[in-house]
């Protein structure tokens, strides 16, 4: 089973740096020429199962990227709750907590990181029932989380394992051990 990883198209927010959990924002004009442009790079690959967020981002990212039919929508995939932190960039959180990362401290007022694990972990388990490969639409902190879990990592690897908007990632077993075989793919 080869698991693609897609990241979401650009959005206002994410052009900015701001942090967008559950704030439900669409792509920027620029966000859906490349899910578009993800359509061609994504063409002649056979997915036995496709999955993607609820949040709009990802849904659109999905949709024209020509994956709509059959997807399954899995609020598991949807992105880390940043609670108090929404909507502020990096730089605004640093000048409050100088010392904050979200894989080392979740977000306060948000998702802590064991939910934010256990979601993936649900997941991840679920992909045990299909065989072949698997295509998801998700957002770039959650997938980093994925990443960790599915490398058997401590969740603080996913510090250095940044995602474009856009990026297709690549993730399958090398001899029955888990291994990335893309990452960060524009």
């Amino acid at each position: 089973m080869t698991l693609t990883l897609v990241r979401h198209g650009e959005t206002a927010w994410s052009l900015s740096g701001q942090h967008t959990g559950k704030t439900d924002i669409p792509l920027t004009k620029q966000g859906e020429n490349q899910a578009h442009h993800l359509k061609e790079r994504l063409k002649g690959r056979h997915y036995k199962k496709v999955f993607t967020s609820p949040l709009q981002r990802a849904l659109q990212t999905c949709e024209l990227a020509g994956f709509s039919k059959d997807v399954e929508i899995d609020p598991d995939l949807a992105e880390w709750d940043y609670g108090s932190y929404e909507g502020l960039t990096r730089d605004e959180i640093w000048k409050m907590d100088p010392n904050w990362n979200i894989f080392l401290q979740g977000a306060p007022g948000g998702e802590s990181i064991e939910d934010t694990l256990a979601r993936g972990e649900r997941f991840l388990s679920r992909l045990g029932e299909f065989e072949g490969d698997i295509l998801l639409f998700s957002h770039g902190h959650f997938l980093r989380v994925l990443a960790t879990l599915w490398l058997s990592l401590p969740l603080s690897t996913a510090r250095v394992l940044s995602l474009s908007p856009a990026s297709i990632s690549l993730l399958r077993r090398e001899k029955s051990v888990p291994a990335i075989f893309l990452w960060n793919s524009v």
